[in-house]
């Protein structure tokens, strides 16, 4: 065999161990308003950018076998979509006092380029490192609740939430858009001035059911957070009378016309639009829930929780032979629950905290797991906040919590506190009779720029999301 060949045959086998070796992987963390999504990976970001030097990552393998080498912020691949504000995010944490970042209310995107040590013998004789091209994106849980949208005509959607309102809170809530409705005319020649303003009472109506009531489940859920779309035109309608909804459109241009057109725009080029752009592109997903807010906010908004959360995961099956099972198809091979702000309870309920958010994803988990999505449930804390301590009670020594409360900001008190036994299992009516828990929100820690944020678990959460990818 001559040179040249030799020269070859080796510049082939050079080309072929990079290639193997430049991997990529899109990392989708999603969960519903205020479950910490943005605080999430602002720690993750920190984590890798600062991990490789400030080593708090144990129980992440490739860090703690010293096989994890840095990592750097590359450009994002989608020019079109809002880039994650790490910075800004960082800034918050470090001003004085420190506050959260502030949450998005859309897609946001980040990339980050990995270098490590390959754990495989096998690829370490071929090259010494290798590369993790990491995609982080940020999207509302909220938005993966219009999914069951597909599957109804508008007068089908006005039924559902017209069943909605045999809850009298959410009837009171209703009142005012409804009032408004009645006063339409549907048959009537389109008055889009008209439409406008009672699709704005519809929608001051959801977020009255998210800040009143504690509700999760919102439809639709750009109304709610609408992103881009803001003050657009197809998110300008509203559910009627099922009855007038069912009635056979009589004038072309009628207000009725008008809001079915909507409807039917809004599943095709908002709904189905994000499922094609966004969420078949995901490899791994982590779906933050919390837990404590909803068991302060009563047995309605813990239930409305639980059932949104499980409508979420309903995303990732819809039905086997369906109509949407053949449009959305994701590649998703891992799925990570997450029970988020851990500190914000005692070290000893973070165990309790994890059967209570099992059975919580419990209806979801046993389809999403029929699809062969390989799943895990933890309870972690993106921004440790809290210090465990003890205090005295009746003279005895109890497990608790310290730290400066959100309403303390302005005197940065530390207060010590035990919020309470968190329930195992779903809870039961007595729980909710005897209500012994508050969760209260802590202010973030003070954060040095030098020094990666502290945590709880997330080095255990990179374990699962990333950890095979580095072999």
């Amino acid at each position: 065999m001559n040179h040249s060949r030799l020269s070859n045959i080796k510049t082939k086998a050079d080309d072929l161990a990079k290639l193997s070796m430049d991997k990529h992987l899109r990392l989708a963390v999603t969960g519903l308003s205020g479950a910490g999504k943005t605080a999430f990976i602002t720690s993750l970001v920190n984590q890798l950018l600062l991990g490789a030097e400030n080593h708090q990552l144990p129980l992440w393998k490739l860090a703690r076998e010293h096989g994890f080498l840095g990592a750097k912020r590359s450009p994002q691949p989608h020019l079109h979509l809002a880039s994650f504000d790490y910075q800004g995010g960082l800034a918050a944490l470090q001003s004085q006092p420190p506050s959260w970042p502030k949450p998005t209310h859309g897609v946001s995107e980040i990339r980050l380029k990995l270098r490590y040590k390959p754990q495989s013998v096998i690829w370490r004789k071929l090259s010494h490192t290798a590369n993790l091209t990491l995609d982080i994106v940020d999207y509302p849980g909220e938005w993966l609740l219009d999914l069951p949208l597909l599957n109804m005509n508008y007068q089908q959607w006005c039924e559902h939430i017209n069943t909605g309102l045999q809850d009298s809170r959410k009837a009171k809530l209703a009142e005012h858009w409804q009032q408004q409705a009645a006063h339409l005319d549907v048959n009537a020649t389109a008055n889009e001035t008209q439409v406008a303003d009672i699709a704005a009472a519809y929608t001051q109506y959801l977020h009255d059911c998210k800040s009143q009531l504690g509700m999760h489940h919102i439809q639709p859920g750009r109304f709610v957070l609408p992103a881009e779309l803001a003050g657009a035109p197809v998110l300008a309608f509203f559910p009627i009378q099922p009855d007038l909804a069912s009635t056979k459109v009589q004038v072309k241009n009628s207000n009725l016309a008008l809001l079915t057109e909507r409807f039917e725009y809004y599943k095709e080029h908002v709904v189905k639009r994000f499922y094609q752009q966004h969420f078949i592109k995901f490899d791994r997903q982590i779906v933050l829930v919390d837990c404590l807010s909803p068991l302060n906010n009563g047995h309605d908004s813990f239930c409305d929780m639980q059932l949104a959360i499980n409508q979420i995961l309903h995303s990732f099956n819809y039905g086997q032979s369906s109509l949407l099972r053949r449009l959305f198809s994701p590649k998703i091979d891992k799925l990570l629950f997450a029970a988020s702000k851990a500190d914000h309870v005692t070290p000893e309920q973070h165990t309790r905290l994890v059967s209570l958010l099992s059975e919580v994803v419990a209806d979801g988990k046993r389809h999403v797991k029929f699809e062969g999505i390989d799943t895990e449930t933890m309870a972690l804390a993106s921004i440790k906040a809290t210090q465990a301590g003890t205090a005295k009670l009746n003279g005895v020594n109890i497990a608790a919590i310290k730290g400066i409360l959100q309403s303390d900001q302005t005197t940065q008190k530390t207060t010590m506190l035990f919020p309470g036994e968190v329930p195992n299992r779903l809870p039961k009516q007595q729980f909710w009779q005897n209500q012994g828990f508050e969760f209260s929100p802590f202010q973030p820690p003070a954060c040095s720029p030098y020094t990666a944020l502290p945590h709880i678990r997330l080095d255990q959460a990179i374990e699962f999301l990333l950890g095979d990818k580095f072999r």
